[in-house]
């Protein structure tokens, strides 16, 4: 009973702390200005390489923003954009839940453009010649994403299990979706074994409720109610909901014809 007690005080304290990180990271606009969908910003952050400047360079980046609204107190929508070299414009793919039956879009908006007011991070950044071979894999994959024509904010498919997909089928990407992307470790119930999103480890999941992660990339990582709590040992930090990561970055990136990292 005493260490069930301690437990449930740790796992408290643990949340508590995650959510006042959050609360301190505040994603939402600047106090006063306007905060509605319709008229929130959605332009150029301006963190995505110049396309033109580096047309003969092939280049994969992955991005994460806090969700509208309250929402990013506690999760992130991601996406992926690339583009092979000769080209001068970005390819941007991400899961919109509103719009259409088919949920995955084709440039919903601009690369590397703010999520309804909040700034995207960088969490993967390829480069070069071995990018090539890459986005071929990529597009393999967004064409064999299972749940194109469903969507569930919670717990799953969203755009955190189409980022997943991706990471699972393409692990040269080496994909480390934060541990406050809600829907990163769905699973059907048909299917609870496998990949974990990196693809560089195993996850056991039940439809993204219940789950335990090991693995290179992640660490060791478990999901209660899709609330993610673990510690990341490749680039040291703690994985914790709401908040995601304490610790050191772990944006993956690589340059060069044989993607030596940067």
């Amino acid at each position: 009973m005493k260490t069930t007690r301690l437990l449930i005080l740790g796992l408290v304290g643990l949340l508590s702390v995650s959510f006042g990180l959050s609360l301190a990271n505040d994603p939402r606009p600047a106090s006063g200005e306007e905060r509605s969908w319709r008229t929130a910003a959605r332009h150029s952050s301006g963190i995505a390489p110049d396309p033109v400047q580096l047309a003969d360079t092939a280049i994969v980046q992955v991005y994460a923003a806090p969700t509208y609204g309250w929402r990013g107190y506690f999760a992130v929508h991601p996406w992926i954009i690339y583009k092979r070299a000769g080209d001068t414009a970005y390819t941007r793919f991400d899961v919109i839940g509103w719009g259409g039956a088919n949920v995955v879009r084709r440039n919903y908006a601009l690369p590397d453009g703010l999520w309804f007011g909040a700034m995207p991070a960088v969490l993967v950044d390829h480069r070069g010649a071995h990018v090539e071979a890459m986005i071929d894999d990529i597009e393999a994959a967004i064409a064999r994403y299972p749940h194109a024509d469903e969507y569930r904010s919670y717990p799953g498919p969203n755009s955190n299990t189409f980022l997943a997909h991706i990471g699972r089928e393409v692990p040269a990407l080496r994909l480390d979706l934060p541990a406050n992307a809600i829907g990163k470790d769905y699973r059907p119930a048909s299917r609870p074994l496998g990949l974990s999103p990196s693809g560089s480890g195993v996850q056991l999941s039940l439809l993204g409720l219940l789950g335990l992660s090991v693995s290179v990339q992640e660490g060791i990582e478990f999901n209660l109610l899709g609330l993610n709590f673990g510690v990341d040992f490749n680039r040291p930090a703690l994985r914790l909901p709401a908040i995601g990561r304490v610790g050191l970055d772990d944006a993956a990136s690589s340059d060069g014809a044989t993607g030596e990292r940067r």
